[in-house]
């Protein structure tokens, strides 16, 4: 007997071993909760938000005053959304890190696809700085997809789908949320349309090149320039856009943000006035992306109003 205890007291050892490590595999190939979204913008982010209403964790890492666009990030956030469950991307070519890391394709969701085929190809690039983010250009696709309303709709429906394939059981809260992010996004169309109308074939001018979506989706007659609102334009750009202004005798220019006075002084005295339509490409100081952008669009409205001969009843 007292050879076999010996014996005995190993199978149990090792059956405690196994059933350990057996527990920890289960546990390392569970699914977290709440999951992990990340997101290369912060449209993304707010649709993912609004739609999952904290039944996710939605995770977006860029550092507010950067653009996501051209972030690069370092080897250990890049390691964590290697381990994310879902990464949503913009598609159109947004966030040019993402073709020098190596994430997991089953997690990945373009959220562009359905309208890849109406995506804007951009030929005339021009490399220019702006902020810490370096030298780059716009050269490949139009990337700012989302200031098309429709297709700001069409990226959150495919938000709604993968968060619904993740978390399954949500589906009918996911879809009551839904609905109501489409109806807000709808509403900001419908009013873009209104004002869109208004402007007609007015000529715009566009301070840097990223509404291409928003110029082609409300049909406006914009051309864009490279400036930057933090930076007083050189002698070469004020050449560059009294020749634009040959053949596109705008009256509006349209920034990303708040230009300095003495651009804002000197545009007025050449009778180009000057409103902001933040693209939102990052989580802004204030509100939201819904709330920013009806700062936008009641800018436009005011900027071009209805007509005081029309009546409405």
């Amino acid at each position: 007997m007292a050879m076999k205890l010996p014996t005995m007291l190993g199978c149990v050892l090792m059956v405690a071993a196994c059933t350990q490590d057996k527990q920890a595999s289960e546990e390392s190939e569970a699914p977290r909760y709440p999951p992990r979204v990340y997101t290369v913008n912060y449209p993304l982010a707010y649709f993912a938000e609004r739609i999952a209403g904290g039944s996710v964790k939605v995770v977006f890492s860029v550092p507010p005053g950067v653009d996501p666009a051209i972030w690069s990030p370092d080897a250990e956030t890049i390691a964590d959304y290697q381990q994310a469950d879902l990464v949503l991307l913009n598609g159109a070519g947004y966030a040019g890190w993402l073709q020098r890391a190596t994430l997991s394709p089953s997690r990945l969701v373009d959220t562009s696809a359905a309208f890849a085929e109406q995506l804007i190809p951009v030929n005339d690039a021009v490399t220019h700085r702006h902020g810490p983010g370096g030298d780059h250009s716009h050269q490949g696709m139009a990337f700012t997809t989302w200031l098309n309303m429709e297709f700001a709709i069409g990226q959150a429906r495919a938000v709604f789908d993968s968060l619904i394939y993740l978390r399954p059981e949500n589906e009918l809260d996911y879809r009551e949320r839904m609905h109501e992010l489409e109806k807000d996004l709808g509403e900001l169309d419908t009013r873009l349309k209104v004002v869109a109308e208004r402007i007609g074939d007015q000529p715009l001018l566009f301070s840097h090149p990223v509404y291409q979506y928003l110029i082609r989706g409300y049909e406006l007659n914009g051309r864009s320039v490279h400036w930057e609102p933090v930076e007083i334009p050189g002698d070469d750009q004020w050449r560059e856009l009294f020749e634009l202004l040959a053949t596109h005798n705008a009256g509006w220019m349209i920034w990303e943000d708040e230009p300095l006075p003495d651009t804002v002084s000197r545009l007025e005295s050449m009778g180009i006035k000057s409103l902001v339509f933040r693209p939102c490409g990052n989580r802004p100081a204030e509100g939201n992306l819904l709330s920013v952008m009806l700062d936008n669009v009641m800018a436009l409205e005011q900027a071009f109003p209805a007509s005081a001969s029309v009546v409405s009843f």
